[in-house]
């Protein structure tokens, strides 16, 4: 069951909406505005793994850069 971001093309106002299969089919509206004009958005995903005892452990390296700080994440196993 995919959770989808919406936002609104007139107002901004960003929503999620639950869809219970790929056919399902409905009217997506503003929950701010009622205006039918969205946008899909890409969302932000968090997790986290826990490492196997004995295993690498994942690293991060920050410099500063023209833009700010930029961030590395090292992840063992991952390019090897």
């Amino acid at each position: 069951m995919p959770i989808y971001e919406f936002r609104c093309l007139k107002c901004n106002q960003i929503s999620e909406l639950l869809f219970l299969s790929a056919e399902d089919q409905r009217e997506i509206k503003c929950p701010q505005c009622g205006a039918e004009d969205l946008e899909r958005v890409l969302s932000t995903t968090h997790y986290s793994m826990a490492p196997s005892p004995g295993a690498p452990k994942a690293s991060s390296t920050t410099k500063t850069c023209a833009g700010g700080s930029c961030s590395t994440l090292e992840i063992p196993g991952l390019g090897d």
